[in-house]
């Protein structure tokens, strides 16, 4: 299985809060940089998480998906930081939003939303259903929080004839974090002067 956790709404909207000032921030990445330019800032997802993970059957027998589960580690007052969004300014088709997962609530749950596509809807996806080794899956969860300083992973149950098990989807063996943005500053970067600029408080628009 293969999943990613710095995926970008449209492909081009985030936010991350970074310990620096703007001057110490580099220009935004490209969306396939983005691991790599917020490990090497400290910089942590603002609000929300996207995490996209590929499920496909191994053999001849199809895989069911049972269950996915939320399971949060760890619930912090959230980070007092800069946030810096990528691109504020992207849009057109939206991205498929498979599941939403509200951190704050004392028991998360994996919800299926309906997303869509250039225009086309894509309906919610309740699990069970079934993948194989020659239709596979991917599969969006988002989990969001107005809240804490969470850390969370997934668990994915499945079953395959007489085998069944769970899969742990974390980054890399770490929960996945994500935490509230407060009422600080807030950044998004200027193309034509080459830098930071400061857009108000945190929930401004």
């Amino acid at each position: 299985m293969r999943s990613e956790h710095h995926v970008w709404r449209y492909g081009c909207d985030h936010t991350y809060l970074v310990p620096r000032g703007p001057a110490a921030v580099p220009p935004p990445p490209a969306e396939a940089d983005a691991g790599p330019w917020a490990a090497a800032l400290g910089a942590v997802h603002g609000g929300e998480t996207i995490v996209r993970f590929t499920v496909q059957g191994r053999g001849e027998e199809a895989v069911v998906l049972q269950a996915l589960r939320v399971r949060v580690a760890a619930r912090r007052a959230p980070l007092e930081r800069s946030a810096y969004r990528m691109s504020p300014g992207c849009g057109g088709s939206l991205t498929p939003r498979f599941f939403d997962a509200d951190l704050d609530r004392p028991r998360p749950v994996a919800r299926a939303v309906a997303g869509s596509d250039a225009g086309t809807e894509i309906p919610a996806v309740s699990l069970p259903y079934r993948v194989s080794v020659t239709d596979p899956e991917v599969v969006l969860v988002t989990g969001r929080t107005a809240q804490c300083d969470c850390d969370w992973y997934l668990e994915l149950e499945w079953s395959s004839g007489d085998r069944s098990g769970t899969v742990r989807i974390d980054d890399n063996g770490r929960p996945f974090r994500t935490s509230a943005v407060r009422d600080g500053p807030v950044h998004e970067y200027d193309t034509g002067t080459g830098g930071w600029v400061r857009t108000g408080p945190a929930g401004e628009s």
